[in-house]
């Protein structure tokens, strides 16, 4: 009986700025694969692209990662004071870390007669390049140096001659099956004879990662739909080596495309990193829900999942094969069903420090000296109670009922009246509301009260009693109902706003 296979899936990302969406969409597919088969996730740094470096990344990353809840299980990740640091057996984690067992296993190829050195200059290759579009052949090196004698290699690298190293592409065909796209057959004719080790001594994408995946025991490789093109190339690479019974399956994910539905979604577009998204206030589990439906169907009618749900749910083999469109409405949707499931204190506890940015927000509260801080937080609990089925994102709080934060101001006449109400009839009314108001004592100020005791005064004319209500106590046309508001700003308030308006009138 053959032993089972462990699952291990890897996120390997580029430290050259920050977590773009598509790249946690990717990490989510690693995560939720691993969790679904009791697998581990696995996080490597692929740092050998040294000019483009970021300093600060990879924290940023592992930061980002840890708001989603898409935690490794090992590799690179954060401490418990929150420092990079490497948990595992099978490191290091980080490719610049690992230079000389690249060079080891290059030096094999080397020497098996599998790779070349190769020295030619970029201006020889621009030439080759411009020669081959003139004559419409698809760019590919035309393996000049392959025919150059071991003495003459031997010169060349005696003298210091600046060289590459290029793997030699074997004949026939390579075939795959990917497990979202299928069966993919490839002619290894055209595939180019690419370079594994550059002229700096770091290895290439493609030798790093076919070496790291073996050395780690991947059994899935999660990535974009836009690296197919190169899958055949690792293939080769993992038959080269002799590691074919090792070779770990491929899943390659269709891009996030942008508005248009045609083009990969990009900067131009506006916010892609994970961080704008946080600091837009979308809730981390809106954002997983959101990214996990780009091309994944459940196929159920369920559109708002936890994580767990996720991990019970997820089924590689629901893959779409065609892009996903980065909908911005659907997100809104979708994160405003997260902020309805959550408590009150959940939402105060993550919408408090974008209020607390707010001008409005920084006004209010130096008023407010007198109160103490269980007095404000009970207060901004209850704009949450009021708010909390319109909201889409956090740092909405507040936003749209800033009268919640300070007195309406300039209020007329004619924001006041209902239909064709006379000036003593809005008078009339505001003085009723008023009397109901401080009717209900401190103890029963509740919404339900409040609510029952005005529409029981109102009775048939609800609009003659509470337009004019609603709008002395917000000075807007639109705005929560007159019974959210007063039973928010709380007793004394609603009654000092009704009685500012009704003595301007």
């Amino acid at each position: 009986m053959t032993e089972k296979k462990e699952i291990r899936t890897r996120f390997a990302p580029s430290p050259t700025g920050e977590l773009h969406i598509g790249a946690l969409r990717t990490a989510l597919s690693d995560f939720l694969y691993a969790k679904k088969n009791n697998g581990k996730f696995i996080l490597r740094i692929e740092d050998t692209d040294q000019n483009r470096l970021v300093e600060g990344a990879v924290e940023r990353f592992l930061k980002m990662l840890q708001w989603a809840g898409v935690v490794p299980d090992e590799g690179v990740v954060l401490d418990e004071d929150g420092k990079v640091s490497q948990d595992g057996e099978c490191g290091p984690y980080i490719q610049s870390e690992r230079l000389d067992i690249y060079k080891k296993y290059v030096q094999k190829l080397i020497d098996e007669g599998k790779a070349y050195y190769c020295f030619c200059t970029a201006e020889r290759l621009d030439e080759m390049r411009k020669n081959q579009q003139v004559r419409k052949e698809a760019p590919k090196y035309d393996r000049k140096c392959l025919n150059l004698s071991k003495e003459e290699v031997e010169e060349k690298l005696k003298n210091g001659e600046k060289c590459v190293v290029r793997f030699k592409i074997p004949e026939g065909k390579t075939v795959f099956e990917d497990l979202v796209y299928g069966k993919i057959e490839v002619e290894n004719s055209t595939v180019d004879d690419q370079i594994v080790l550059k002229s700096d001594g770091f290895p290439t994408y493609h030798l790093a990662v076919v070496v790291d995946d073996y050395l780690m025991k991947i059994s899935h490789v999660f990535r974009g739909a836009e690296w197919i093109s190169s899958t055949p190339k690792h293939i080769l690479l993992y038959k080269a080596f002799g590691w074919e019974k090792a070779m770990p399956e491929f899943a390659h994910m269709p891009n996030i495309l942008g508005k248009d539905g045609k083009k990969k979604l990009s900067k131009r577009e506006g916010s892609v990193s994970v961080q704008d998204f946080k600091n837009q206030g979308y809730p981390p589990q809106a954002i997983v829900n959101f990214i996990a439906l780009l091309g994944w169907n459940p196929k159920t009618e369920q559109e708002i999942f936890t994580m767990d749900e996720l991990i019970s749910q997820y089924d590689i083999r629901k893959v779409n094969k065609s892009g996903a469109v980065f909908d911005i409405k659907r997100l809104n949707w979708i994160s405003a069903q997260h902020i309805r499931k959550m408590s009150i204190d959940e939402i105060y506890n993550q919408a408090l420090p974008f209020l607390k940015e707010k001008e409005f927000y920084k006004s209010w509260n130096t008023d407010r000296e007198t109160w103490s801080d269980k007095e404000k937080e009970e207060y901004i609990k209850k704009i949450i109670s009021v708010e909390k089925d319109r909201l889409e994102k956090f740092d909405q709080i507040g936003e749209s009922n800033q009268f919640f934060f300070s007195d309406p101001k300039n209020i007329s006449s004619d924001d006041l009246r209902w239909k064709d109400s006379s000036d003593e009839d809005m008078k009339n009314n505001l003085q009723k509301a008023k009397k109901v108001l401080e009717s209900i004592s401190e103890s029963d100020w509740e919404l339900k009260n409040i609510e029952e005791k005005l529409l029981q005064a109102a009775g048939d004319k609800r609009g003659d009693l509470l337009f004019p209500l609603r709008a002395a106590l917000t000075g807007e046309k639109k705005s929560p109902s007159p019974f959210e508001v007063a039973w928010a700003l709380g007793k004394k308030e609603s009654i000092k706003r009704i009685e500012s308006v009704n003595s301007a009138i």
